[in-house]
């Protein structure tokens, strides 16, 4: 079956990203979003952010559009690729509330005449893509799983040069369908791995899980290294030149943070507790990058003992080029030294402090880019 139709639902930062990067590679794109005004920014093209490339491929679209209307979307696609937000529960898990409000709206719509195909791309708590199926398959639509493994500050590039593309796949069909369309958008040929919806899930969280755990012992060896005055940077890169390690996410800095790795390493654990699978590795990691902080407050104490000049950080999302401040270490590394007694002024660009004064107001004082 040829695709020329792909309907996106929910063009938030990832969305918006692969809804443009699908219209580049040749297909005919309709985002659904239930923010009215967010649409008209988009269909006007004057929607600005400060993620790279984004604002340029959003200029230059010419079948792309969007609409709050998640029934016009369905009727003018073939394919749908759901990418809402998923928060995390109280348990770890994944709060799915935003793609469940969706999937209620599919079957709202009811049953359709032609063949859809639904994409999940968004993270869901693994066996989320089989429950979806169940509910769909009667309504004639096929259900798969596609996970992305994309960057803020990098959406663009990550989406058009994968590393991997993991397919779980409702069938063969569908499989080949999706892996058409991203041989069509990607710029590289990167490899393609097949499986059932479950195995995809896993692969998903697990991936950034190894991650996560790779970048804190990274830092694990940074700490002891700085402790005993050692050298962490040609540790490190000694150790990341074996093949078997490689150099990336391997180096000493704040801890991991922001909307990606906090929420799947949590996931994974609360996976791993509810299938009686001692989460031991992605446990230690979670609690040894709180400690790192702690290693990092601890060290400029001891080190930075004159409280009357002010200390200026600059950068406080949770990495460069980025306006995320989400469980960001480096902001955190700031509130701390503001309740250890200093005075600390912060530089970022401008909405970076605004979201930083929503949350502790003049705690600190500001230098705005």
């Amino acid at each position: 079956m040829k695709i020329n139709n792909i309907g996106v639902l929910g063009i938030g930062r990832l969305g918006l990203a692969l809804s443009l990067n699908f219209e580049r590679a040749g297909f005919n794109v309709h985002g659904c979003d239930i923010r009215e005004e967010y649409v008209k920014e988009i269909n006007n093209k004057k929607f600005s952010t400060i993620e790279p490339h984004v604002k340029e491929l959003l200029l230059k679209a010419k079948n792309f559009e969007a609409s709050t209307s998640c029934a016009n979307v369905i009727s003018n696609s073939d394919l749908l690729f759901l990418t809402v937000r998923t928060q995390t529960e109280s348990d770890g898990s994944y709060d799915v509330s935003q793609c469940d409000m969706v999937i209620k709206s599919l079957i709202k719509i009811g049953y359709q005449k032609n063949k859809k195909s639904l994409v999940i791309n968004c993270n869901v708590n693994p066996g989320y893509t089989d429950n979806v199926r169940k509910q769909l398959e009667p309504l004639n639509y096929k259900t798969s799983f596609n996970p992305e493994w994309v960057a803020q500050g990098t959406i663009v590039r990550n989406q058009t040069n994968p590393d991997v593309i993991v397919i779980g796949e409702h069938d063969k069909s569908e499989g080949n369908i999706i892996e058409d369309i991203y041989k069509k958008m990607c710029l590289n040929s990167p490899p393609v791995h097949r499986m059932d919806s479950l195995s995809a899930e896993i692969t998903k969280i697990s991936l950034n899980c190894f991650l996560t755990t790779k970048i804190t012992y990274a830092n694990m060896i940074g700490d002891l290294a700085n402790k005993v005055g050692a050298d962490h940077k040609k540790i490190l890169s000694a150790i990341g030149s074996d093949t078997r390690i490689g150099k990336k996410y391997f180096t000493f800095g704040h801890g991991y943070g922001g909307p990606c790795f906090p929420r799947d390493n949590r996931a994974i654990i609360k996976y791993m507790k509810s299938n009686a699978i001692d989460p031991i590795l992605p446990d230690s990691t979670q609690k040894f990058n709180q400690l790192h902080l702690k290693y990092n407050v601890e060290n400029f104490l001891s080190t930075n003992k004159d409280k009357s000049k002010p200390i200026k950080i600059v950068g406080v999302t949770y990495k460069p080029g980025v306006n995320i401040i989400e469980e960001s270490q480096q902001l955190q590394f700031a509130v701390e030294l503001v309740n250890n007694g200093y005075k600390v002024v912060i530089e970022d660009i401008k909405s970076v402090c605004s979201e930083v004064r929503k949350l502790y107001g003049d705690k600190f004082a500001y230098i705005e880019n």
